[in-house]
């Protein structure tokens, strides 16, 4: 089990601010020159775990491979990715697989054959890439998940993942409850909206509860229902659970936007959401923030869609063939009514 932050809730949050960009970009040149390996090599010295492919002329080409864009996180999160290869003069091929696993996978597929130079994708679901990353590994085509992990027997067939730490936010949000409700004798009625079945934030985000919350005898998860991260599910969900049950304390959301769903569901029935019943929820998009000052949302979660720059870095070391780390977390906080009012003039999402 891993530990539960020390610091008791609520706590000084350092964070960075949305405004800045979050780490430098790094330039990749047009034209990858003997000059540019020679120094690589000089600053690398003998360590014999740094392998440098040769120098190779043109632009690096991407295959990225979008879940989708149904949501203004991820719409944030593209542009993070297609500003920052801009920027980087990077040959981007971006797709979008709308949701659909068997169209994410032509995507990687179409990739391979075109011969880019690094694939990306931010997995639809966990499980069923193996068949299709392997032949992206006998093309010998590096890639590198994004947001989203996937379920494997077999690490090699991707270099690297950069993205969220799923298990930590949920544990968060599990965290803000106990602290919230500590002196309540219990039980607190929690009901949970999940997201997608089988994504990774889904999975995980419910495991990092669960694993926080520990309590299972003040803390009673009366209904974990699915509401597919969408903000018209957890209004259509949320609607009917308050018809079932008349003692819901606290709505744990998986996600702003069935959040944001539950809130108006509440308000709907006559309930004041934030006081009434109280809403933890994940992501610190511009409407959840704003709900989170209003009182009406009680804690929120970052999950930052802006890893562009990060992403362009993790690209230029592993086209260069430099060692890089399997794993490579995004920089995160979380919110409360007290911090938030300075951020969001800032908020990109």
């Amino acid at each position: 089990m891993r530990p539960l932050p020390l610091t008791p809730f609520p706590y000084a949050v350092q964070s960075i601010k949305r405004g800045a960009p979050q780490t430098m970009l790094r330039p990749i040149s047009a034209v990858l020159t003997v000059t540019l390996i020679a120094t690589a090599l000089t600053a690398c010295g003998n360590d014999p775990d740094v392998k440098l492919q040769p120098a190779r002329k043109g632009q690096i080409t991407i295959g990225f491979s979008q879940i989708g864009e149904s949501s203004r996180w991820r719409a944030a999160n593209s542009r993070s990715i297609q500003d920052a290869a801009r920027i980087q003069n990077v040959k981007l091929i971006f797709s979008v697989a709308g949701l659909s696993q068997q169209k994410q996978i032509a995507d990687i597929e179409a990739f391979i054959s075109q011969k880019v130079d690094v694939i990306a994708f931010s997995p639809v679901v966990e499980a069923g890439w193996d068949e299709v990353l392997q032949h992206a590994k006998n093309a010998e085509i590096p890639v590198i998940l994004t947001d989203r992990m996937i379920a494997t027997s077999d690490p090699s067939l991707y270099t690297s993942s950069l993205g969220s730490d799923f298990i930590s936010e949920g544990i968060s949000a599990a965290v803000w409850m106990k602290n919230e409700f500590r002196t309540t004798p219990g039980p607190v009625n929690v009901v949970e909206l999940s997201g997608t079945p089988g994504s990774a934030p889904a999975v995980q985000r419910k495991k990092g509860f669960q694993e926080g919350l520990g309590d299972a005898n003040k803390f009673k998860i009366i209904s974990s229902s699915t509401a597919n991260f969408s903000r018209a599910d957890g209004k259509k969900v949320m609607a009917g659970l308050l018809k079932t049950h008349d003692d819901i304390d606290v709505v744990f959301a998986q996600n702003d936007d069935m959040g944001l769903g539950a809130m108006a569901a509440i308000e709907a029935a006559g309930k004041k959401p934030g006081k009434d019943i109280k809403i933890a929820s994940i992501d610190a998009i511009h409407d959840g923030l704003v709900a989170l000052e209003n009182g009406k949302i009680n804690f929120v979660a970052e999950c930052n869609p802006l890893i562009g720059p990060q992403l362009m870095d993790l690209i230029q070391d592993v086209f260069l063939g430099i060692e890089v780390p399997k794993r490579v977390d995004t920089r995160e906080t979380v919110f409360f009514p007290e911090n938030v009012k300075q951020y969001l003039n800032d908020r990109e999402y």
